[in-house]
């Protein structure tokens, strides 16, 4: 009696779906006006598993995901380093290494940047590999983010501090106890098989200054010193996300959830836990978070937006945690999961699963 319940309404739940496309319902919660998509948790997701280019699929935690200028989709996996041009998916790191990956930025000059746990930062240019480590000067060998500067200087987030590499060579900052010091003696901070304190975020705002998130602290950085960044006097901690969007508002995600900060006073949005943020095209932030029973993909319409009104629509796919977002040329929204990625069109998901 129970299964046949559970078939019954999942028959509503598509009779709902094809006579509400586009109808998305909404209430209020204090604030926060909500509008919910389907909880696609609740019934099968299409699954592109009768297509031959998903032999070479990622089925890992995908971490980022990226496209280059030309076009192509860049998974950065627990499996390796992953390409999607449009048509064929294909592994492109299984013979450079077998290391897990984390982060991957493509540069002012097309060129790919990886960052793995356990064999440091890989550059490609198309054609190969150069492998940069600690032998380097890197920092470690655990990269969890890297950034490029205006200046064209590639930044490193790792276990246990950051490293600036100009072209030539390395400039590192450690984390200690509560504070970044630049590590002028050179001391190399072994690898770890757990990370301990990392740096998750890192970027370079309008004005010139530096956002560092990291699993203890964050720190605003101004070429000369490093501040720690409070709220009332609370310290933001465990932050995995920082970004600016096009507005010059800067949006930290992480434990404390999710904070907007207008140059002058944060903003909460919510107090769960966001693991990435992401601005879309039109100026919508989306977000992966830890809801009550799962974690959701979140977009906030920046459109109306002020401390009486704001509108957040909820994805849930109901697998677990998510990673990674990206829009892609054609508007498609990517999500990274544990078990590989996520696109989704606006109406329906595409999970591109073996």
């Amino acid at each position: 009696m129970k299964k046949g319940r559970q078939i019954y309404w999942v028959f509503l739940l598509l009779i709902f779906i094809t006579s509400s496309k586009g109808q998305n319902p909404t209430y209020q919660l204090g604030n926060t006006k909500k509008q919910l998509f389907i909880d696609f948790g609740n019934i099968p997701i299409v699954t592109k598993s009768d297509r031959l280019f998903l032999k070479d699929a990622p089925t890992s935690i995908t971490r980022t995901i990226i496209q280059d200028k030309t076009g192509n989709i860049w998974f950065a996996t627990f499996g390796g380093i992953y390409k999607y041009d449009g048509n064929i998916f294909s592994t492109i790191s299984k013979e450079v290494s077998q290391s897990r990956f984390f982060s991957a930025l493509e540069d002012s000059k097309n060129n790919l940047w990886f960052g793995s746990i356990g064999s440091g930062a890989y550059y490609y240019d198309g054609t190969s590999f150069q492998n940069f480590t600690t032998n380097d000067g890197l920092i470690n060998n655990e990269i969890v983010c890297i950034y490029e500067d205006k200046k064209g200087n590639m930044w490193f987030g790792a276990n246990g501090g950051i490293s600036r590499y100009n072209g030539t060579s390395f400039r590192n900052y450690k984390l200690h106890k509560d504070s970044i010091i630049e590590d002028r003696i050179g001391t190399i901070i072994p690898s770890l098989q757990r990370p301990v304190n990392e740096v998750n975020a890192i970027i370079e705002d309008k004005t010139g200054k530096f956002w560092f998130g990291t699993r203890g602290h964050t720190f605003t950085y101004d070429g000369q010193s490093f501040t720690k960044v409070t709220q009332n006097g609370r310290p933001f901690t465990n932050v995995r996300c920082i970004i600016e969007d096009k507005n010059g508002y800067i949006w930290l995600g992480g434990n404390d959830g999710l904070w907007r900060y207008d140059g002058s006073a944060f903003d909460n949005l919510t107090k769960n836990f966001v693991g990435y943020i992401y601005e879309d095209k039109k100026g919508n932030i989306w977000t992966s978070s830890k809801s009550t029973a799962d974690w959701v993909l979140s977009r906030y319409d920046t459109t109306v937006f002020n401390k009486r009104q704001r509108t957040v629509t909820e994805v849930k796919t109901g697998d677990g945690m998510l990673f990674g977002i990206l829009e892609d040329a054609d508007g498609n929204i990517w999500c990274g999961t544990l078990n590989g990625v996520y696109r989704y069109d606006g109406d329906t998901f595409d999970y591109f699963k073996r």
